[in-house]
């Protein structure tokens, strides 16, 4: 017995000699806080608690000065000598507000945000727990910073200061998910993204490029997705996870996910699981009656009919289905590594395109009988390995390695047209970044990288006759091409005294294009089969954090980014309109955008924060479709018609400016109060040198919400709202677009000013249930959003509940 005791007393000291774990509270209801975050800058280190509110502090040995943060509770700064020799839990007071959190979305590495010159905005996990999006897309949406738009149920395109589409950037882990046929149209990809496997979103506003690279103009979107957690000792593994539930009563929706993660103390894993089934989509009875489905298209006796909807308010069809998997292993077999693989795989149903059912012809008759996509496929495969120490070329440094798929399909028939066009897209994309982390001292900190991807892109078009099944052979989309890019980047902070922060950096970027039109040759016929471009960009940033004490903060920034043409922009050959064809142009260059903002920050007193950011983005060399020559022709015979030659060139500029706005009050007894305001205005310059106001510029938007949290109760009653876009405001191009907008009292097109009430409410009835429930829209606003081909949803119930182990 004594030497069974003698054993365990060693094994137990053996293992304090390792792990030096303390436990973080709660001060008012003593629970443990999970994702509070650790940090010092000598020695370099973080660490972040786990369920228990548990963490190992023993990385922090000799810090002078180690920041304990999570989001609603107050900043606590202590030493390493302290927190090791606590008795009991350190207790953490909620409600006060802060300027400091960590992020990781500006260098990918976790940094102080009070050292970030951009503005970085954060959705926490306890955020999107109580608003309980649908999507992705919808998660963006509750920001109230990023403004959402949708063509069809099975979509959601974010605009981020008057940029959308391939001028923005979606990161996942790291990973940048846009591939060489993301287009200047609207895109549906980020709902691909489970969000119940996201474990933190962040998006930084403004160019990113410097460290992102092409398509980061606008700003990133960077999520970051569950991490397997190691148990903290090998005598008991960790085995966690939970399981959800929810009913939306808008669209019948019907979606169920799992999660598991096991950790042992070197190996662990997570597997996350969801499937989504949402039917057709119900709109609100109070609003305009333009946005009524009163008929759909349906095939009886082999003839297209137009019927009546037996209720208009019910948007048919606009019903999809989705599943995603994920799954992460983990190895850390000490301190200085850490392998991490991930398989992420995502598949929609097909799924109606809205906005084109809805479109009529002069005679009032549909365009089309059928408009969908095919399933949207994605698969990633994602290495990373990080090592740690301290060497002269840096202290941390990850490899990732990546291998993307994506597959996408269009299927299009005209009403009674018995040729229905389908046309199917895949595209491979490998990548692989360097990134190195290095403290020189504590005044320098540098962040460098070098990054390469190559993506190769297949395109198959048919025309199937729907009544014989006989498919022929049509024109593909896209050529067969490969798109490739490499680059070098630097980021360089300067901690010039204790209060200024200053930011400078830099990437020098080479991109490559190669096309193969052999098989279009049939149906676009070009003087050549295949066609290249070779060019470089280069782009930095430099600005500045000042923070006179932690109440203040004041940041200015000057940055550029660029966004390289890709497959979409040179090999898509289309007949634009009748008598005109558009072609490849091998000098096609990069569009560059150049930002400048400034920000400042005050909370007063314990209470009130108040935000504001203005900035001013210019778009130059921006492509755009203009007359073109090929072989010093500008006409070419074109199915059988002399056709004037266009193509996509650098020739046009555009201009955004804006000021973003927030406000949060922490009130007594549990209350409080916050708003996010966005303002933005945007022009573009057209064929004649004229102006218009930018399509992708949103109408005014924004938030406001009143919160109550208490104990396991919280609750939420908020408004969303956006301003009207006037016919005279309304974009050219958006102007011949009936379909899309309602009509004013003088017969033009506009998008009406909205505002939705909504309710929410989390109760967690124990550590192992919690029931969620909402009212969204709550006055049955009929509603449809900028540039939307799709009317929100109208009053729904959402009801959900969630149980963990």
């Amino acid at each position: 017995m004594n030497r069974i005791i003698l054993i365990a007393f060693l094994m137990a000291f053996s293992y304090s000699l390792k792990a030096q774990m303390i436990t973080i509270k709660d001060r008012q209801s003593d629970e443990p806080l999970e994702l509070v975050t650790l940090s010092s800058n000598s020695p370099q280190a973080f660490a972040t608690t786990n369920a228990k509110g548990e963490v190992d502090i023993q990385k922090f040995e000799g810090a002078e000065e180690i920041k304990i943060n999570h989001v609603g509770h107050k900043m606590e700064v202590i030493d390493y000598n302290s927190l090791s020799q606590l008795e009991g839990p350190l207790l953490l007071t909620p409600s006060k507000i802060t300027l400091d959190q960590v992020v990781v979305s500006a260098t990918r590495w976790k940094q102080s945000q009070s050292d970030i010159p951009a503005k970085i905005s954060t959705i926490s996990p306890e955020d999107m727990e109580l608003q309980n999006p649908q999507t992705t897309a919808d998660l963006l949406g509750t920001s109230g910073e990023v403004f959402i738009q949708k063509s069809q149920q099975g979509g959601g395109s974010p605009m981020i200061r008057g940029f959308a589409t391939n001028r923005l950037l979606i990161s996942v882990d790291g990973v940048r998910m846009n591939n060489a046929i993301f287009r200047s149209g609207n895109l549906q990809n980020v709902i691909s993204l489970d969000h119940f496997a996201i474990e933190r979103t962040e998006v930084l506003f403004g160019p990113g490029s410097v460290i992102y690279g092409s398509d980061a103009i606008g700003g990133v979107m960077s999520f970051t997705t569950l991490d397997p957690e190691l148990a903290e000792s090998s005598d008991k593994p960790l085995i966690k996870g939970s399981g959800l539930m929810r009913f939306s009563s808008a669209n019948n929706e019907q979606t169920g996910h799992f999660d598991v993660n096991v950790g042992w103390e070197k190996w662990a894993m997570v597997t996350s699981i969801s499937h989504f089934n949402y039917g057709d989509l119900r709109m609100g009875s109070e609003g305009p009656d333009d946005y009524l489905s009163e008929q759909y298209v349906t095939r009886i006796d082999s003839v297209d009919r137009v019927v009546d909807n037996e209720d208009p308010l019910v948007q048919k069809p606009t019903g999809y289905k989705q599943t995603n998997v994920m799954q992460k292993v983990r190895f850390k077999p000490n301190e200085k590594w850490d392998l991490n693989y991930a398989f992420h795989y995502s598949e929609t149903s097909d799924f109606p395109r809205y906005d084109r059912l809805v479109r009529r012809e002069d005679n009032g008759q549909p365009e089309s009988a059928r408009w969908f996509y095919g399933p949207q496929k994605w698969a990633m495969n994602n290495l990373s390995i990080t090592n740690s120490r301290q060497s002269g070329l840096y202290d941390d440094v990850t490899l990732r390695l990546a291998m993307q798929y994506f597959e996408e399909s269009r299927f299009a028939r005209d009403f009674n047209d018995p040729i229905q066009s389908e046309r199917t897209e895949q595209v491979y994309a490998y990548s692989a970044n360097l990134d190195f982390n290095k403290q020189l001292n504590e005044k320098h900190h540098l962040f460098y990288g070098f990054e390469a991807i190559y993506n190769e892109v297949h395109s198959v078009g048919n025309q199937r006759n729907i009544i014989t099944e006989v498919v022929e052979d049509g024109p593909d989309r896209y050529p067969e091409s490969t798109w490739a890019s490499y680059a070098g980047y630097v980021n360089y902070e300067f901690k010039a005294f204790e209060k200024l922060t200053l930011q400078a950096g830099g990437r020098y970027n080479l991109f490559m294009l190669e096309a193969d039109f052999s098989d279009n040759l049939p149906y676009y016929p070009l003087p050549f089969e295949n066609a290249s471009l070779e060019n470089a960009s280069a782009t930095g940033s430099i600005g500045g954090v000042y923070n006179p004490n932690d109440k203040w903060s004041v940041n200015a920034n000057l940055s550029s980014g660029f966004r390289a043409p890709n497959v979409d922009d040179f090999g898509k050959i289309f007949d634009s309109e009748a008598g005109s064809v558009v072609v490849p142009n091998s000098e096609l260059n990069a569009e560059y955008a150049k930002n400048v903002e400034v920000g400042i920050a005050k909370i007063f007193g314990e209470s009130v924060k108040v935000d504001l950011t203005g900035y001013y983005t210019i778009l130059e060399d921006a492509m755009v479709r203009r007359d073109f020559t090929i072989n010093g022709q500008d006409s070419i015979l074109y199915d059988g018609e002399l056709s004037q030659v266009q193509a996509i060139q650098n020739a046009a500029e555009a201009t955004v400016w804006g000021v973003q706005a927030g406000l949060e009050v922490k009130l007594p007894r549990g209350f409080g109060i916050s708003s996010r305001f966005n303002y933005q205005e945007g022009e573009e310059e057209l064929n004649d040198g004229s102006v218009s106001p930018s399509r992708h510029a949103a109408p005014w938007f924004g938030v406001s919400r009143l919160t109550y949290s208490k104990n396991k109760l919280k609750m939420q009653i908020y408004a969303l709202y956006s301003g009207e876009v006037s016919f005279e405001n309304l974009n050219i191009e958006e102007r011949g677009k009936p379909w899309l907008y309602a009509t004013d009292a003088n017969g033009n097109l506009y998008s009406p000013s909205w505002y939705t009430v909504n309710f929410k409410a989390n109760y967690r009835l124990n550590s192992n249930l919690s029931l969620s429930a909402g009212l969204e829209n709550i006055l049955d606003k009929r509603y449809r959003p900028y540039s939307s081909g799709l009317t929100a949803a109208g009053r729904n119930v959402v009801l959900s509940a969630r149980a963990t182990f």
